[in-house]
């Protein structure tokens, strides 16, 4: 059967994506004064990555933190269209998705415009959570307008449902929470994830979501690991992998080729 996610992953039943987490970017707290220095890390990354035989590869400025609650600064999105546009360059047989955090999805699908992306990633597209950066709205109303004025239809949104680091302001259940995303906010695909980076996903509720969702795509967000991947690819379309495949398991470490490969083994 198609993967639904993308016409490039029809030969996979569930594509794997791999992370860039970018080190923290000029203008943050931590930025460390080379930005060679980033581009060198993140195009290590995507070739370890492509190496070890992921399908597709997400950008994300993990290292700013503290996150903006919503836009970011003109500084970030310059420097990650810049950082993508080198990724594409040299990894364009994967596609490339742009997540900019916490919430900026604008600013990840102007980027993604820019360079050729594929998709974005949305943590809060509908309704309202409550989260480290405070309390966020979803963005969709905006979002798909541009998306529209573009004439970038091409470019999926997948969205997060109960997006870690979060928790959910009023008592919606996750069953209504994935058809709002799904028929109101028009998601392309929604994201299920642990309660923070590198957490699993809690089995039931990965049922709930798969469930609820029908026949429209699912990925899994965080905590997928070797030994997690098979089951997991059993409910999901696509599963996205970070923390496990970093030396150590530290999500700020370089990314483990072999680990990759390891993971990649138990999907074949």
């Amino acid at each position: 059967m198609p993967n639904a996610l993308l016409p490039e992953w029809n030969n996979r039943s569930t594509a794997l994506i791999g992370m860039l987490h970018l080190e923290p970017l000029p203008g943050t707290p931590r930025y460390g004064g080379d930005p060679g220095r980033i581009e060198q890390a993140v195009c290590r990354d995507a070739q370890a990555l492509a190496d070890g035989g992921v399908d597709g590869l997400l950008l994300e400025n993990f290292g700013d933190a503290p996150f903006h609650p919503g836009r970011v600064p003109p500084e970030v999105i310059s420097h990650m269209t810049g950082l993508a546009d080198r990724v594409r360059g040299r990894f364009g047989h994967l596609p490339l998705g742009i997540n900019v955090l916490r919430n900026d999805g604008c600013a990840a699908l102007a980027i993604a415009h820019a360079v050729g992306a594929r998709f974005i990633r949305v943590n809060i597209l509908c309704g309202v959570r409550v989260t480290d950066q405070g309390i966020l709205q979803g963005i969709a109303h905006d979002l798909l307008r541009q998306r529209a004025r573009l004439g970038a239809q091409e470019i999926r949104i997948f969205a997060d449902v109960d997006v870690k680091h979060s928790s959910v302001l009023g008592s919606v259940s996750i069953e209504q929470e994935v058809t709002d995303t799904l028929q109101r906010g028009l998601a392309d695909a929604v994201i299920v994830s642990g309660p923070g980076t590198g957490r699993a996903v809690d089995p039931e509720q990965l049922s709930r979501i798969r469930r609820a969702a029908d026949r429209s795509p699912l990925l899994v967000g965080s905590g997928v690991t070797a030994e997690s991947a098979a089951p997991l690819a059993s409910l999901a379309d696509g599963l996205i992998v970070g923390t496990s495949i970093k030396r150590d398991g530290v999500t700020s470490h370089p990314v483990d080729v072999g680990s990759v490969r390891a993971l990649r083994s138990c999907l074949n």
